[in-house]
């Protein structure tokens, strides 16, 4: 029986060794399938940040994309998916899906300080001068900028870009109500925020909403919400009556499915999966990304 046995697990770990199994009980990844391309929505902060730091600037989508329309969206497909490619929002990626390294450096916080991970974007807030001129929006606004707003950004994986921050001094008897719609992407890392705000402003009731950066920038020129949420660089002429904060930086993975054996991929390859126009250089199978 031992023998039998013995048999069997040196057939077993043959296998393994040959490729037809990977670790020892999925199927193997099949490199000559298509890649599924998972992308953001028209409107998009994330999209407009990524496809521009891609060199693909107002460029369409590739044929047949799938469209998350939301960053748990991405996330979903790509979870699911072994054969998806897509990126997301750094402080929103989970463990159940795999960040490739882009031209060998990991997207951390740390490389994103130092500038050399390459794919990284401002969170901003949008809003009328008038909206911030005294109350509730006021001391909203001077909270994001305080100390402990910045470790709510640092301890969510975000990048703080406010040096020498101090502590926010509480409003005596302040009350009222703010609302906030935008970017999902920046959208769980303003919700701590607002908490953490109505925490200390017992009076004040914050409401954070979704919609994308399109809906950020469209809200807060119309006076529909106190601050429009965009995940890219203000754009004067979306909002010609607002100004802006940056609440913090934040990178944007390449993300792929767990199956997946890939750990890096180049801004090159990158812009030939994602690039309509790529021509005889597009990438379509993942055998042709380079190794």
């Amino acid at each position: 029986m031992k023998k039998i046995f013995a048999l069997l697990l040196t057939f077993a770990l043959t296998l393994c060794t040959l490729g037809a199994l990977t670790s020892c009980g999925g199927a193997k990844f099949d490199e000559k399938k298509n890649i599924s391309v998972v992308a953001r929505e028209d409107g998009s902060g994330t999209k407009s940040a990524f496809m521009e730091i891609i060199g693909l600037k107002g460029k369409a989508d590739v044929s047949g994309v799938i469209i998350g329309k939301t960053t748990e969206a991405v996330l979903a497909e790509v979870r699911s998916n072994p054969i998806a490619i897509g990126y997301d929002s750094l402080g929103y990626v989970t463990e159940d899906v795999k960040m490739l390294k882009v031209d060998g450096v990991e997207a951390t916080v740390e490389n994103i300080k130092n500038g050399s991970y390459k794919i990284s974007r401002p969170l901003n807030v949008v809003y009328q001068e008038s909206k911030v001129a005294s109350g509730v929006n006021t001391a909203f606004l001077t909270f994001l900028q305080s100390s402990d707003a910045q470790k709510i950004i640092s301890d969510n994986g975000y990048v703080s870009t406010k040096d020498g921050a101090v502590a926010y001094t509480v409003v005596p008897g302040l009350s009222g109500e703010i609302n906030i719609s935008g970017s999902t992407s920046l959208k769980p890392l303003m919700q701590k925020l607002a908490a953490k705000f109505e925490a200390v402003q017992s009076g004040v009731k914050v409401t954070v909403g979704g919609g994308g950066s399109g809906t950020g920038y469209n809200d807060a020129k119309n006076g529909v919400s106190d601050f429009g949420m965009i995940s890219e660089k203000f754009k004067t002429e979306k909002a010609e009556n607002c100004t802006y904060y940056e609440v913090a930086k934040d990178g944007i993975a390449v993300i792929v499915n767990k199956e997946n054996p890939l750990d890096n991929i180049s801004m090159e390859d990158l812009g030939n999966i994602y690039n309509v126009d790529a021509g005889d250089a597009a990438i379509k199978v993942w055998a042709d990304v380079s190794k």
